[in-house]
């Protein structure tokens, strides 16, 4: 495939990938955003008012939001 190229272990087995990312920018970035929310599947979460009520106790969001 073009603007794709595999590293291959001494074994034949494909160890790692190397994109053009002026050609697959856009691939890319979805694959590292899918990355990055599995590597913290297991954090603890807050909904959506606790969140708010933080950004407002600290002056960074408006409250009439």
């Amino acid at each position: 495939m073009e603007g794709i190229q595999y590293i291959v272990s001494e074994q034949g087995n494909k160890t790692a990938v190397l994109i053009d990312l002026k050609k697959y920018k856009k691939v890319w970035e979805d694959f590292y955003d899918i990355l990055v929310a599995k590597s913290r599947e297991n954090e603890p979460r807050e909904s959506f008012e606790e969140v708010k009520k933080k950004l407002i106790m600290q002056d960074k969001l408006n409250k009439k939001l």
